[in-house]
């Protein structure tokens, strides 16, 4: 009897270990979809950006979904193959954002803040190949409006 019950204890003991490997796994790859990306630099003026990429239909779905903390420098730029009126919403996002909605030029056409967890559509006026969402008042803070130019956008 003594020896069946250490067996379990051990059975367990291994399961345990199991799950913690399996959370701790699940964790790091969690961390790594959240921020540990190769960073893109981006210049609007003076200003510099380390933004990550959303270039794929499912890292612009899920843009910055979820994020409590974004980089006084830091934001995402979603990249579409082609020019739309591509528009943009924060459901399950948590942070209050400003978006720059880009033209194929790299010219800023608009700008807006978005508010946290809220299903409101936000258009741009025209089309667009590019967006940037930055923590909002980050662009009103630095001077930045429409008609800048946003240096080092991928083609």
């Amino acid at each position: 009897m003594h020896f069946r019950a250490l067996n379990i204890k051990r059975r367990c003991s291994a399961f345990k270990s199991s799950v913690f490997a399996w959370a701790l796994l699940l964790l790091c790859g969690t961390a790594s979809a959240a921020g540990t990306a190769p960073l893109l630099p981006l210049r609007i003026g003076p200003h510099a950006f380390q933004v990550e990429l959303a270039t794929t239909t499912q890292q612009r779905q899920r843009g910055l979904m979820g994020r409590t903390h974004l980089a006084a420098d830091g934001g995402m730029l979603f990249v579409f193959d082609q020019p739309d009126r591509h528009c943009f919403w924060m459901k399950d996002t948590p942070l209050p954002l400003s978006i720059a909605f880009i033209d194929s030029v790299g010219r800023i056409v608009s700008l807006t803040d978005m508010q946290p967890r809220n299903e409101t559509l936000h258009c741009p006026p025209t089309d667009i190949r590019y967006a940037l969402e930055v923590k909002q008042g980050a662009f009103r803070q630095r001077g930045i409006a429409p008609g800048a130019r946003v240096d080092g956008l991928p083609r």
